[in-house]
């Protein structure tokens, strides 16, 4: 019985080791097959992440890595992230054209030098800038319909460069940027749908009536920096942009806004850099949407009354950096001011002149400016106290003696001097209000306003003496658009009476200054009287006169004093030389402690003097000094040197030479140091 037992227990013994190596087997091929899954995983995310970038989801960052080619990408990829590499055109594979998931590419400042070909047709926004592109092809344009941005500032674009109808094939262009380029004129064949164009920087001079054609829907426009004169636009150039929002023209050269500009929705206009000396009156009119203006650092000196009268909806008004005259010109503008209180905020807005507000803020002249009136009616009679100017342009009034016309009799029918009158310093008449008002002891202002526009107005004004005698009247002519005169080089301590009439055009063409009878009715006059001297003054116009009345003897007397010295020193230096006491080139004689020793050009430079040949090693000249002239003794008239051309044999140049020689206790001079030539060797004077 045991001998039938061992045998089925043997064989039960190795079924189970069968099915135990059968298991172990089984594991072992499972841990493989995992190990394997694993490592293939891993193998997968190295393979759609490069390694050279940096992945987070489906943005890929392989910017400023110094990638000349750009590395295989993940298909699900959609914001590449190149920039400020070295990317060149041959680095741009084809495969790209299957990332369909690509929206936005950023390829700035890298090596292009030609546009792209090979990009996705799926973007909508690219980043070409800082690049070295010149042209831009239709087709390369054609392979990107979905194209919303783009984005070409700095490259070295022209306007022959762009293919002809090269947007023709991107309608959903919203945004170009063709900023700092050579673009002499506008790009034609712009798509009708863009909203944003820059230009800033380039070399466009003209613009024609039909370079914004078909952009009803353009909103920003920037011409910064460019060479765009008033004479080189079109009148209608800008009217055809209904809808545009922002337009800058930054550091041109305009002298006036230009004409025609669209009011309907402007919202920020920037004129800022040009050369602006004249705002004309409707040239912002319509603008009720305006919220910025910029007009700093023009030439502007006033601005004219309505102006700004649909500019509702200011918010800001820069005009800082310019010379702007703070008279009765701008009584509009500061009641304007106050007007809108604190729902505008202006900057710049500071006096230049008159000099009484120099640097002063126009609104803060309440006292100043309650000195002027407007006469609205005729008859009113208010108080003139500054400038009525209406015009655009305010210019420093000419001074009263110049363009003054002197009659020996007087033309204009004054008051009697001899009369006790009640003139004061401010008249109105029928159409004219005239004000005077002293300055210095020597100079009065005169201002007035007009109901009614004139040709231009006749001003006199006559000097009141002790006695019943009329002294010379001065008149003078100024012109129609004036409201403020300067007379100067009066009197101190006088009394001046001053009249005005306006002069109408005929009047004006029969010789006005003679005067007409039948103007009385308009004349008005004010009376002013000078200060007296300061002691200062005093001081001064004594001083002046001390000047003035100089004897023309003693100037006389000094030429000649000076003539004469200059020929005797003249003389002595010819005598001198002849006799070889002075003047002499070779030798001289110190009047010092080392008296009656001679020193020679040589010892005197500080450099030892070589009687050798002095040669320079290259091929120049051969100096060779002569025999020293004895000094006080006659010598034939000689050159020092004779000069002679050599050629060194070994071919040795000034700087370069077979053997350096370095003397550090010596001089610096690098051709003879450098030539093999010892410091102690060479002299020069």
């Amino acid at each position: 019985m045991f001998t039938i037992m061992a045998p089925v227990g043997v064989a039960k013994l190795r079924a189970r080791l069968f099915l135990l190596f059968l298991c172990l087997t089984l594991r072992a091929g499972m841990l493989q097959f995992a190990t394997a899954t694993i490592q293939g995983y891993i193998g997968d995310r190295d393979m759609i992440c490069p390694s050279v970038c940096r992945c987070d989801e489906d943005f890929i960052y392989c910017n400023d890595r110094g990638l000349s080619s750009i590395p295989s990408l993940p298909p699900s990829a959609s914001v590449l992230y190149l920039q400020n590499n070295q990317i060149n055109n041959p680095g741009l594979p084809t495969s790209l054209e299957r990332q369909l998931d690509v929206r936005v590419v950023y390829l700035y400042d890298n090596e292009l030098d030609e546009f792209p070909v090979h990009l996705p047709p799926s973007i909508r926004e690219l980043h070409l800038q800082d690049n070295n592109i010149r042209t831009i092809p239709r087709s390369a344009l054609a392979r990107m319909p979905l194209l919303e941005k783009l984005h070409l500032d700095d490259n070295s674009i022209s306007t022959v460069s762009i293919e002809d109808q090269a947007f023709a094939d991107n309608p959903r262009l919203r945004l170009l940027f063709l900023s700092r380029n050579h673009l002499s004129s506008i790009p034609s064949g712009l798509p009708a749908s863009l909203e944003e164009l820059r230009l800033d920087d380039n070399r466009i001079s003209t613009i024609p009536t039909h370079a914004f054609r078909g952009l009803a829907s353009l909103r920003c426009l920037v011409l910064d920096g460019n060479l765009l004169a008033n004479q080189r636009i079109a009148d209608d150039t800008f009217s055809r942009l209904s809808n545009l929002t922002e337009l800058s023209l930054v550091r041109n050269s305009l002298q006036t806004p230009p004409v025609n500009l669209p009011s309907a929705h402007l919202q920020r206009l920037s004129l800022q850099e040009n050369a602006l000396t004249h705002m004309p009156r409707g040239s912002l009119d319509g603008m009720h949407r305006l919220l910025r203006l910029d007009l700093s650092g023009n030439n502007l000196t006033t601005l004219p009354k309505g102006l700004f009268k649909d500019l509702d909806s200011l918010g800001q008004l820069l005009v800082r950096g310019n010379p702007w005259h703070c008279g009765c010109n701008l009584r509009w503008l500061y009641d304007w001011l106050h007007a809108r209180g604190n729902s505008i905020t202006v900057r710049g807005l500071t006096c230049h002149g008159p000099d009484r507000v120099r640097d002063m803020a126009l609104i803060e002249l309440a006292s100043e400016m309650e000195e002027c009136e407007v006469v609205r009616t005729a008859g009113t009679r208010d108080r003139v106290g500054g400038t009525g100017v209406d015009s655009s342009t305010t210019h420093t009034p000419p001074q009263g003696s110049l363009f003054t016309l002197r009659s020996k009799r007087p033309g204009l029918g004054l008051p009697d001097s001899g009369l006790d009158y009640t003139l004061s310093s401010s008249g109105v008449g029928k159409s004219l209000a005239l004000n005077v008002k002293p300055l210095s002891h020597n100079s009065v202002r005169v201002t007035w306003s007009v109901a009614q526009p004139s040709s231009s107005f006749r001003l006199s004004w006559l000097r009141l003496g002790t006695g019943n005698a009329m002294g010379s009247i001065t008149e003078t002519l100024v012109r129609g658009d004036r409201r403020e005169y300067l007379l100067t080089s009066l009197q101190p301590r006088s009394s001046y009476i001053i009249c005005m009439v306006p002069l109408a055009a005929s009047s004006e063409s029969k010789g006005a200054i003679s005067g007409d009878p039948d103007s009385d009715e308009a004349l008005v006059c004010a009376k002013a009287e000078t200060s007296d001297l300061t002691p200062l003054e005093e001081e001064e116009d004594e001083d002046s006169k001390q000047i003035t009345v100089l004897p023309l003897a003693g100037i006389i007397g000094g030429a000649t004093a000076i003539v004469s010295l200059a020929l005797i020193f003249g003389i002595f230096c010819w005598y001198g030389h002849r006799t070889g006491h002075l003047c002499s080139r070779d030798t001289y004689t110190r009047s010092n402690s080392r008296k009656n020793k001679t020193y020679d050009d040589y010892i005197e430079s500080g450099t030892k003097k070589d009687n050798t040949i002095l040669e320079i090693r290259s091929p120049g000249f051969q100096m060779t000094p002569m025999a020293a002239c004895q000094p006080m003794q006659p010598k034939p008239l000689r050159e020092d040197y004779i000069i002679h051309t050599i050629y060194p044999s070994n071919g040795t140049g000034l700087y370069k030479g077979d053997n350096h020689v370095s003397n550090a206790g010596h001089g610096t001079n690098r051709g003879y140091r450098e030539g093999g030539i010892p410091d102690i060797d060479y002299c020069y004077t």
